[in-house]
């Protein structure tokens, strides 16, 4: 396993990809895995399994934050991928393309309150587009995010995110980014009574927090207080949107219709990086003014159309959307045996749909990942808090394919009790 990735660049063995990764990419990353138990170098991967190079297999419930919600090299992807190579490259960004278009009206026809889609290749530059929108609509600059936020690391984006992340470069602003408590309505209300921001910007469940669940009627209560105040809402929908609640958009079950939906990750299909903004008619008056405010020489690369209309189609099939419905309730099945049967180690279970925080208060959530990935499961722990396990079946899953993350996740979580 892992010898074609290995001679296809040159390489004898994994020792060598590490150390030419701790030498010429990321030396503290490459250290870190190391030292929590997770010396993953991915060779072969295919639906949700990756093989290391060295030939440790791993179900995927990380999926890179959602990019791999349909699998690793989904079959149908890779053929429409394929296909399009045959006609497209990435096309140029000035001009308008018959996949582009189609892409942006399937968007907006699936995405109720929005007008206009801008294209990126990543989340963060899709959070930037939405930011400057909401400043060009509202003649604002104040943008309002969540403690310990993420929404990603382009110029903007980053500043709205924890100071782990923004400080380091110096975009740290808090005369324009104001960041409030995630369920705090009063917070929130103190933060817009100026009536001088611009946004608010919110993952719709946190991700890198640990995913905390917004407490009932508060994403609404947010929205009614962006609309008395003139500040738009932003939703950040790119970890948990495309299908991964139960919905499209994990947003509009909330109660809310927002200004701005942001999705990426998972809309590339993990094969061609793509992700768009999608803007509602305030935000969206940009595009009429001067349509070159903007540019990305990728951003809705056609390939990337070809790619992420396919995924579209294949989130919005009512088999899939069965599929993601039976695999919530048998998740939730088998997350409330293993908390019934350890009921000090598992702590605490966060879920919304296929979105899910596992709380570990005693041990963390780092001794369960690194034994989940002996046991063969990959799931990573949440940056912003240690003591939570990000765990995010797919959309495709089958049921023994769950049988089987949830027996391995049992034996690991037992293990680490028995130890701790």
């Amino acid at each position: 396993m892992g010898i074609a990735q290995l001679s296809m660049y040159g390489y004898a063995s994994k020792a060598e990809v590490l150390a030419d990764a701790r030498r010429y990419w990321n030396p503290d990353k490459v250290a870190f895995w190391q030292q929590e138990g997770v010396p993953l170098v991915v060779g072969e991967r295919s639906g949700y399994r990756l093989t290391d190079v060295d030939g440790h297999e791993v179900i995927d419930v990380h999926l890179n934050g959602g990019t791999y919600n349909l699998g690793h090299r989904n079959p149908e992807l890779v053929h429409t991928l394929t296909e399009a190579l045959q006609h497209v490259d990435i096309g140029n960004h000035h001009f308008p393309t018959p996949g582009r278009a189609a892409l942006a009206r399937r968007l907006v026809e699936a995405t109720p309150g929005t007008d206009k889609v801008v294209f990126g290749s990543s989340g963060g530059e899709a959070v930037d587009v939405a930011l400057k929108s909401a400043r060009y609509a509202t003649g604002r600059r104040k943008i309002v995010s969540v403690v310990k936020a993420y929404h990603g690391h382009t110029g903007l984006a980053v500043a709205t995110g924890d100071t782990r992340f923004s400080t380091l470069f110096g975009s740290d602003r808090p005369d324009e980014f104001v960041q409030v408590p995630f369920n705090d309505l009063d917070a929130m209300a103190a933060a817009l009574a100026g009536e001088d921001v611009a946004a608010v910007v919110m993952e719709t469940v946190p991700a890198t927090y640990g995913f905390p669940m917004p407490e009932p009627g508060y994403l609404a209560a947010v929205k009614r207080a962006c609309e008395d105040t003139g500040t738009l809402y932003v939703a950040d929908e790119v970890q948990t949107g495309l299908g991964r609640t139960g919905a499209l958009w994990g947003v509009y079950g909330e109660g809310v219709t927002p200004d701005v939906l942001v999705t990426g990750k998972g809309l590339g299909g993990g094969l061609y990086p793509v992700s768009a903004a999608l803007l509602g008619p305030a935000a969206a008056g940009w595009l009429d003014e001067d349509g070159f405010a903007h540019m990305a020489t990728f951003g809705g690369a056609e390939l990337g159309c070809a790619v992420a209309a396919r995924v579209l189609e294949i989130t919005l099939r009512e088999e899939t959307r069965t599929n993601v419905r039976r695999r919530i309730d048998q998740v939730a099945a088998g997350l409330a045996d293993l908390r019934a049967e350890l009921p000090h180690a598992l702590t605490g279970i966060r879920q919304k749909g296929l979105v899910i925080g596992l709380e570990f208060g005693g041990t963390g959530a780092k001794p369960v990942m690194a034994e989940l990935y002996r046991q063969g499961v990959w799931a990573i722990f949440s940056t912003l808090d240690p003591a939570v396990l990000q765990f995010k079946p797919g959309l495709l899953l089958t049921q023994a394919e769950t049988d089987e993350i949830l027996g391995r996740l049992r034996t690991a979580v037992w293990k680490v009790a028995a130890h701790g």
